[in-house]
């Protein structure tokens, strides 16, 4: 009885270990397919920029508010509150520019444009 308790808790350990390195190289294979990503120059730019809320609130008022709500609180658009608490600035700042997000049109202001507009969005 005793040598089949010991076999046992043989297969165990070893189907253990067998899980943990397989999930151990799914967890690898996953980084290694996603590329290392680098902001490109006009995301670096607008990231050293400091923003001006009352400016990036007048933006926000002229290219923003006819589907986002004059407060962002959302109209056609979804509500803006707390946006900068749930995506990273960057991510911000590729959403607004990209237009990979219908019916958001693309839009890409200077970037102290963006820099302000960024700076009134973490406001929210």
């Amino acid at each position: 009885m005793n040598e089949q308790l010991v076999k046992t808790e043989g297969l165990n350990r070893r189907a253990a270990l067998g899980l943990l390195v397989l999930l151990l190289a799914c967890a690898l294979a996953l980084m290694g397919m996603r590329p290392f990503h680098r902001p490109d120059p006009y995301v670096r730019s607008v990231l050293t920029r400091p923003g001006n809320v009352v400016q990036g609130h007048a933006i926000f008022q002229m290219n923003c508010s006819g589907c986002h709500g004059l407060m962002a609180d959302g109209k056609v658009g979804p509500s803006l509150k707390g946006v900068s608490g749930h995506k990273s600035r960057q991510a911000l700042i590729e959403q607004v520019i990209s237009g990979n997000t219908p019916p958001m049109p693309q839009f890409q202001p200077s970037p102290q444009e963006m820099a302000d507009l960024l700076s009134y969005l973490e406001s929210l």
